[in-house]
């Protein structure tokens, strides 16, 4: 781990298609380094960093590797804990004493390596560290950032800045890789167990956030979001601070509501900025914009007029309550996509919809995201889509795990309350949509269902 990042010339990432991987590659392509990597699947992402100089492969044994990526002096391997250990490409480096490691100990050099702000929790990460990022792009100072979705403003998961010493991180408890950061800033939005097949517990779970507030430097500070049973514990020296919607040292004042425009004051320790328009006007934003501009303005980059302007010039992310289709002016078909994978994700994207668009029909199509969390949490998840007027369940998406016996969708569908439900594969969505006349459409789930989004759209436009 105490790897000199300036002696590599070469880097392979192992899992290289994946948004978070992606945004290290084109870090290390704009260092100047050589970078290649394999992927199971080819996708519009990995055409993207084929083009941009990433020589992908999607061959998983160790002849594909590069001739120039087979020296152990000069190149090191970044691996996702999501492909299996047993991959091919993998042994190979672990068996010809290459330095491998996972994507979350490299971006850990990298905040060792700048004042870093790290933006965790069960939800809202990708989004308040995004809303950070811009509001850093968009003052004097910049910054490099590493984020989870990708930003709408500038069609990148990744912000390049080499003279800023800022770096904005998502920094994810799956596998307990953010204990490899070193925050200057860590911000915590909310702490609602997740990520059970790793944790196990609830305990270890919330012990997991205790263990990252001690990794934050002793001239730094935490902003916690009010009300979480987390109990942190930074170390001496570092400044803590409290955040939400209505409450705590940062938050929101005077929220104005009115034909799709969301208008409030940010209240902070130094004073209060007014008139912040949200760019993205969702309810749950508005915390969310509090978290983004409480870290900012914590650093030596507080320029109140910078925040105003850059939360309302704020396009969100992709897959993050992304709107697909908005007729006549939202009076007509409306298609809404988020990745909401979580029940109180999912609670918060249907109240976000229904407060937008009152009184109007809601259908929601859910794609499960993995056998486990399915398991853990099939109670909260029909509890959370019952609110929806009209429900398609589709069947559990796997991403990285084996099928777990006895667990299906359906142990989320037989509990569901709304009256209008069906269960269904996925390849089956598009023609029953095509079929349904819906009204307002939320697309969910952290799987593949947006893939299914262009044809949705086409099919209810050509309807009319």
């Amino acid at each position: 781990m105490n790897h000199d990042l300036n002696t590599i010339s070469h880097i392979y990432f192992v899992g290289a298609g994946g948004i978070g991987m992606a945004a290290l590659e084109r870090y290390f392509l704009a260092k100047g380094k050589k970078v290649a990597g394999y992927d199971r699947t080819a996708t519009a992402l990995t055409a993207e960093l084929a083009a941009e100089g990433v020589e992908i492969t999607f061959d998983e044994n160790a002849e594909a590797i590069p001739e120039d990526f087979r020296n152990a002096a000069h190149t090191l391997v970044v691996y996702t804990p999501a492909v299996p250990s047993d991959l091919p490409i993998l042994k190979y480096f672990r068996d010809n004493g290459f330095e491998v490691m996972k994507r979350a100990q490299v971006l850990g050099l990298i905040t060792r390596d700048s004042r870093s702000l790290c933006f965790a929790g069960t939800h809202g990460k990708t989004t308040t560290s995004s809303m950070a990022a811009h509001i850093l792009k968009c003052g004097t100072v910049g910054c490099n950032a590493f984020l989870g979705g990708e930003l709408k403003n500038y069609g990148s998961n990744f912000l390049l800045a080499p003279s800023s010493p800022y770096s904005v991180i998502e920094a994810d408890e799956f596998d307990r890789s953010f204990h490899h950061l070193t925050p200057t800033v860590a911000v915590i939005t909310a702490t609602d167990p997740d990520h059970l097949d790793i944790y196990g517990t609830e305990e270890a779970y919330l012990e997991s956030f205790a263990k990252f507030t001690e990794l934050i430097r002793p001239d730094g500070a935490l902003i916690v979001h009010t009300g979480l049973k987390l109990k942190p514990r930074p170390q001496e020296g570092v400044k803590v601070y409290t955040y939400s919607r209505d409450e705590g040292d940062f938050h929101a004042s005077y929220i104005r509501r009115g034909q799709g425009t969301i208008t409030f004051d940010l209240v902070t320790p130094r004073g209060t900025i007014r008139n912040i328009n949200l760019g993205v006007p969702v309810e749950v934003n508005i915390e969310n914009a509090v978290a983004a501009a409480a870290a900012v303005s914590l650093t030596g980059a507080y320029e109140p007029e910078v925040i105003r302007s850059a939360i309302s010039s704020y396009q969100g992310t992709k897959r993050r309550f992304e709107c697909w289709l908005k007729e006549d002016n939202g009076l007509g078909h409306v298609i809404i996509d988020d990745y909401a994978h979580h029940p109180q994700e999912i609670r918060q994207s249907i109240a976000s919809v229904k407060s937008l668009y009152p009184g109007r029909k809601l259908t929601v199509a859910f794609q499960p995201h993995l056998y486990s969390r399915t398991r853990d949490f099939a109670p909260e998840f029909a509890d959370a889509l019952s609110a929806a007027d009209s429900l398609i369940l589709l069947d559990i998406y796997p991403a990285r795990e084996e099928p777990i016996e006895g667990v299906t969708s359906q142990i989320i569908f037989d509990n569901v309350k709304c009256d209008d439900k069906i269960l269904i594969s996925k390849e089956k969505l598009v023609e029953t949509l095509k079929n349904s006349n819906f009204d307002i459409l939320l697309t969910v789930g952290a799987g593949d269902i947006n893939s299914y989004l262009p044809e949705i759209v086409a099919n209810a436009t050509s309807r009319g």
